[in-house]
């Protein structure tokens, strides 16, 4: 695990591309392997290997202490969030299609900026403001491929409902780290949240391990839910606490608008798509947005 200082910002930035990276990665592999396991038992493999991979670390470096209980109540509330969206996510894909979360998603940075406003009483500046507005419009763009006439008759169904409700629950998590967080390290933060968060879904996946035929598991599929626990899960938790603390829950999620950038990228290297020149406006401003709502948080 890397850790860095905040007195070296462009490292923090290299680490939330990288962040961004990840978790465009896990939409492909996410696609591979979403029909071979029930989604709440497949969050639950997710996030208990995680934990499980992760705990060593945290409890050698940190002593084998449990957190006090007001800590604790703390990581409780922030896996709601996560648990909630993922399971919204999901579930919401067996309704709509990929398409549609995508466009959605896009929502999730302003979200953000109103719960800051409520949480954490963090005004948004007119050029943050702005580069919230730039951002989401240049993500739609890429979304849906420069295609105005796609964007007007998208209709809302009850798997993009779904999708939305997981969206709102997914926003706060950026503001509930700073509320919460009480200056103990990261990683035991990070460890905390993730172990809540698989007690969640294994209470939620007790009724699937009876019905999934285990023989007829794809390898493909474990090998994925080991990817999805180590690179989307626990790597892309520890960089999202650490860059909310360092830049703001704001500038953090500002990021996400490069989700539909780096998912065109790895689409193109593994030859699943083709570079199309339409989407080029999008990508500029999406560029255009980060430069705004960077340069605001400073």
């Amino acid at each position: 695990m890397i850790f860095v200082k905040p007195s070296a910002p462009y490292v923090v930035h290299g680490l939330m591309l990288l962040m961004v990276a990840l978790v465009a990665s896990s939409f492909p592999v996410g696609a591979m392997i979403t029909s071979g396991l029930p989604p709440e038992l497949m969050m639950f493999f997710r996030f208990f290997l995680a934990a499980v991979m992760f705990a060593p670390y945290v409890f050698l470096k940190n002593g084998w202490q449990i957190p006090e209980f007001t800590q604790l109540k703390g990581y409780i509330f922030l896996s709601i969030p996560l648990v909630v969206f993922f399971l919204c996510m999901f579930e919401g894909l067996r309704y709509t299609t990929a398409l549609n979360t995508g466009a959605i998603y896009t929502v999730v940075p302003v979200i953000t900026a109103i719960y800051v406003l409520i949480i954490n009483r963090e005004k948004t500046s007119k050029r943050k403001s702005l580069g919230l507005l730039v951002g989401t419009l240049g993500a739609l763009w890429i979304v849906f491929r420069g295609d105005l006439q796609s964007l007007l008759q998208l209709q809302l169904n009850y798997g993009d409902l779904l999708f939305l409700l997981g969206c709102l629950f997914l926003a706060a998590y950026n503001p509930l780290i700073k509320k919460f967080y009480s200056g103990e390290a990261m990683e035991v933060m990070t460890f905390w949240v993730i172990a809540f968060g698989s007690v969640w879904l294994m209470l939620l996946s007790l009724s699937s391990f009876q019905d999934v035929v285990w023989q007829g598991v794809s390898s493909s599929v474990y090998l994925g839910i080991i990817y999805l626990a180590v690179f989307t899960t626990l790597a892309t938790f520890f960089l999202l606490q650490f860059g909310t603390l360092t830049l703001g829950a704001t500038r953090v999620a500002a990021y996400s608008f490069l989700t539909p950038v780096f998912v065109l990228i790895i689409n193109l290297v593994l030859g699943i798509g083709s570079f199309e020149f339409n989407l080029l406006p999008g990508v500029f401003l999406v560029l255009i947005a980060m430069f705004l709502v960077q340069k605001a948080g400073r």
